[in-house]
């Protein structure tokens, strides 16, 4: 499994390039969430150069934000973001990235020590409960200072592990708001009962969302089920009901070096026909 993992590699789509536009990031704080009560949390909110105001933006939720907004990590959200959006591969695209919520007072820092402790009930139960908060609380206070799109087919949710699942939740409950899901070593499995996904989809009219998932065969296999298993079985249950839909299965085990490789690529695929979305 570690050999393989090694040979995850970033593109150079994920390097800055010289004449590239660069979007600048800001952070952010929400504490008065009334969905999940008694809750803080840290937030960033990624700008492209492009973007001037004079048309609504489309957007892009990510959950565990802290683990995307830097310019290293596995993910390099602002460079990737920066160089596909000045080839035309993805529209003019905000980034909200989203922490999930601390009970009493955050950390002096984002990130896992410690692990915040609304993390599980937000991300991993079968509910549109997370869909409302980013609907009515958290996305209304960055729409304070930008224009974001209503269409839902230029908006999109992202998320790892446990915020993979968060982030189809919010699709699978809220298509009406975001129709786009990128989902890396997904924890489609039984945390909160995110293992009824499956039949689920298999037994419900087919919803008009874009769904990407990534999953590697080292990844977990414990008491609340086995990762690789639960991400073929959705796979299998989105071909059965002919939903537009990409699984990259890989070797790697349960972290983003896989997902970060692709992740220039995923974003070209999850946002194809873009142009024929906007005005």
């Amino acid at each position: 499994m570690f050999a393989a993992e090694e040979t995850y590699t970033w593109s150079a789509d994920s390097s800055p390039r010289e004449g590239v536009p660069q979007g600048k990031i800001t952070q952010h704080e929400f504490s008065n969430s009334k969905v999940f009560e008694g809750t803080r949390r840290r937030y960033s909110v990624y700008v492209p150069a492009q973007y001037d105001g004079s048309k609504p933006a489309s957007l892009m939720v990510f959950q565990d934000g802290h683990t995307f907004q830097g310019p290293g990590g596995d993910f390099r959200l602002p460079t990737v973001f920066d160089n596909l959006i000045a080839a035309g591969d993805m529209p003019v695209t905000i980034a909200v990235m989203v922490d999930p919520g601390h009970k009493g007072e955050l950390p002096p820092k984002r990130g896992w020590s410690p692990t915040p402790s609304n993390r599980a009930f937000e991300y991993d139960s079968v509910t549109g409960d997370y869909a409302e908060f980013l609907l009515t609380e958290l996305l209304p206070e960055v729409e304070k200072q930008y224009k974001i799109t209503e269409n839902p087919e230029l908006r999109a949710i992202c998320g790892n592990s446990s915020g993979g699942i968060c982030a189809f939740s919010v699709a699978w409950f809220r298509p009406d708001s975001f129709r786009k899901v990128m989902s890396h070593i997904g924890s489609f499995v039984n945390i909160r009962g995110g293992d009824h996904y499956p039949a689920m989809i298999r037994k419900t009219d087919p919803k008009p969302i874009r769904v990407f998932l990534q999953d590697g065969s080292g990844d977990l296999d414990n008491r609340h089920g086995n990762w690789p298993l639960a991400n073929q079985q959705m796979a299998a249950a989105l071909a059965f009901q002919k939903y537009d839909y990409k699984f990259v299965y890989g070797e790697g085990g349960h972290n983003g070096k896989h997902g970060g490789s692709i992740f220039p690529d995923s974003l070209r695929w999850l946002w194809r026909g873009w142009k024929e979305l906007t005005p």
